[in-house]
């Protein structure tokens, strides 16, 4: 799509190619990256940012930490606690006890479809929670307690 001298609507026109791919591909579960769209499209940040917010109010799209956009899909179940919950939660689903070995940050970076410095800062808050031990570079970070999830009241 080149751009026009009016660009007024070009974002429309985005958001639906966009819109439209999403509905025909099932396996898309992410959207390109601001950059990309504004390669592809030959159009600036404003408008590519405009065609992202436009997927989001129809809820077809939503930002995720790191820039990125995801894409949401009706009945689907996303988990939105934050990642140290999300780690915390391996020990019980891996049936890990005290003194195991936790799983490297590079697996759960995988496992979790996130960057390895964020997986990272999500181990060191819970080495600080007391609920993991060890870490470092070339040391294996080992289970100190077993997470015990609190109600609310």
């Amino acid at each position: 799509m080149s751009q026009q001298a009016n660009p007024r609507g070009t974002f429309l026109k985005i958001a639906d190619t966009l819109k439209t791919w999403i509905e025909t591909d099932p396996d898309v579960m992410e959207l390109p990256s601001l950059a990309q769209v504004m390669s592809d499209y030959k159009v600036s940040r404003g408008v590519a940012i405009r065609a992202f917010s436009f997927l989001r109010q129809e809820g077809v799209a939503e930002p995720v930490p790191g820039g990125r956009w995801r894409v949401v899909r009706a009945g689907a179940q996303v988990d939105r606690r934050p990642l140290p919950e999300r780690i915390a939660d391996v020990i019980k689903a891996d049936g890990l006890e005290v003194g195991e070995a936790f799983p490297s940050a590079s697996a759960l970076a995988e496992r979790f479809g996130v960057s390895r410095p964020t997986v990272t800062k999500a181990l060191e808050k819970l080495e600080a929670a007391g609920v993991l031990a060890g870490g470092g570079q070339g040391k294996v970070r080992t289970v100190r307690a077993v997470p015990v999830r609190e109600g609310r009241s």
